[in-house]
């Protein structure tokens, strides 16, 4: 699974519990304007799976899990898992990854903290920000996320096992979910855009990773900063020239790619953009806001007004990562980096 394939099902749970949020908003309560993070499902899984000594039958799955889980974990399980008792025979089949999803369990404090500190760095840099509720929960593997009507449930298991991303766990989770956030901010991400240009598709996805590191301290597509070193010429002179087309097969959701060409480069390339043109702003607040209403028919002129070209010679190294958010919220709040 990719960057793109992880993060877009993530997305569009969020996404899809954005808008409800929003859809209610005239009628209920007024959005949190913090999200709730819950992660008692886990805890609860593992406390049933290590009774059963890692092998639960679907029994005590039900009983220990499902039974006395969230409303989100139920609303999951039929959504995602269907019984416990193909849970049950997912875990006797994929045992290596439930216990290595053991690990990032053991981080749901860390996580909790974490996501709560960059959505608060989120509400105060983006006041117009919402924050629909996240649950995080074990499954059967294959998705990262889902909506629910109790809102967004985080598949911890498939996370876990992305291992292309950043190596620290922590903050796996929290530069993921962050970038997730952003998009939940977007209104041209909540919709299919047929046709849309190459650029405009890399502003979507750098756009939230530029706002996802300005809330969280990091960029989710870490990788591929050390991936494209020294050949950020040749790729941005290719997006240069590709932009203006629909065609987004080269950039986007065709996987993790190899030594030649890494896959999913319309996140890098799409951050560099975004990030030079929020450098080049006065009003960073309107910048952003900028950013995140991006549509198909100003695309080029964030672009020409971003100053971004193709980092050729002695400009690559200074250009390569702009400067953005001075914040590292995976060490229990908000720090400063170095």
């Amino acid at each position: 699974m990719s960057v793109s394939a992880l993060a877009r099902s993530v997305a569009a749970a969020l996404l899809l519990a954005g808008a409800a949020a929003g859809a209610s908003a005239d009628t209920g309560p007024a959005p949190a304007r913090e999200p709730v993070v819950d992660t008692a499902d886990v805890e609860r899984f593992y406390a049933v799976y290590d009774a059963a000594r890692g092998k639960p039958d679907a029994q005590a799955l039900q009983r220990g899990y499902l039974d006395s889980g969230t409303p989100a974990l139920r609303q999951f399980a039929v959504a995602r898992i269907g019984t416990m008792q193909r849970l049950a025979e997912r875990i006797g089949e994929r045992p290596q990854a439930y216990e290595k999803a053991r690990a990032c369990a053991q981080r749901l404090p860390q996580i909790r903290a974490g996501v709560r500190a960059a959505m608060a760095e989120l509400g105060r840099i983006y006041p117009e920000a919402s924050f629909p509720p996240v649950t995080l929960a074990i499954g059967r593997g294959g998705t990262g996320g889902t909506t629910t009507p109790a809102g967004v449930v985080i598949g911890v298991e498939t996370i876990c096992s992305a291992d292309w991303l950043q190596p620290d766990l922590t903050a796996r989770f929290v530069h993921l979910i962050a970038h997730e956030y952003a998009h939940v901010q977007q209104p041209g991400a909540a919709v299919e855009t047929p046709g849309a240009s190459l650029l405009y598709q890399a502003l979507i996805e750098g756009g939230a990773e530029l706002v996802g590191e300005l809330s969280s301290g990091e960029v989710n597509a870490v990788h591929l900063r050390e991936r494209t070193r020294g050949r950020e010429c040749e790729f941005e002179r290719e997006f240069a020239a590709e932009q203006g087309g629909s065609d987004l097969s080269r950039w986007f959701y065709n996987g993790v790619g190899d030594d030649r060409r890494p896959g999913d480069l319309g996140y890098w390339v799409g951050y560099r953009i975004a990030a030079a043109f929020h450098a080049r702003a006065a009003d960073k607040r309107r910048a952003l806001y900028e950013l995140l209403h991006a549509t198909p028919e100003n695309a080029q002129d964030l672009l020409r007004r971003s100053g971004w070209r193709p980092q050729c010679g002695e400009t690559a190294a200074s250009a390569s990562r702009a400067p953005a958010s001075a914040i590292d919220p995976l060490e229990g709040g908000l720090k400063r980096r170095a």
